[in-house]
């Protein structure tokens, strides 16, 4: 039973070793610990709010960037709505500038056609005198070989003429 109750002087000696050290303790090491807690704890929430300053500004970045994001898709947006309007005014600019050519083509032909057909027609008219002439030469040769025919023929003519 010595071992579970201890005796006074064992006790006194241990209480006066622990004071000791404490007050030894307290004087050297509780300072430097403390302080290196205290500059611990310093460092810890230095590093907390460096974080949270950095979370803020990621956040900040972020929504920079969305916006960033959205202005870009909206300018894209009118670019290629720009790109479809002038492609579509070209496309009819060419579909007008193509049917004026077209129909000024048409107008070109046609008019060449009509002199074609007027420079034609007054070849045939020309033609058709022409053999009328000789038709009618070779018709009042034969009419007028014959002198009586040839009076029958006066005759006739004067009667169909009439004097004013």
């Amino acid at each position: 039973m010595d071992l579970i109750t201890p005796q006074f002087g064992l006790v006194f000696w241990t209480a006066i070793t622990f004071l000791v050290l404490l007050f030894l303790l307290r004087k050297f090491a509780w300072k430097p610990i403390l302080g290196a807690v205290e500059e611990r704890e310093d460092g810890i929430k230095n590093a907390l709010a460096s974080a949270e300053k950095a979370r803020k500004e990621m956040e900040n970045l972020h929504a920079d960037n969305e916006r960033i994001l959205k202005e870009a898709r909206a300018e894209r947006e009118t670019m290629l709505k720009e790109a479809r309007d002038i492609k579509a005014k070209m496309i009819a600019d060419a579909k007008d500038e193509a049917q004026a050519q077209a129909s000024k083509m048409i107008e070109q032909a046609q008019t060449a056609i009509e002199s074609e057909k007027k420079s034609a027609m007054a070849e045939l008219k020309n033609h058709v005198a022409g053999l009328s002439l000789d038709i009618a030469e070779k018709v009042v040769r034969q009419e007028l070989s014959n002198k009586d025919k040839q009076l029958e023929l006066v005759e006739s003519m004067l009667g169909e003429a009439k004097l004013n």
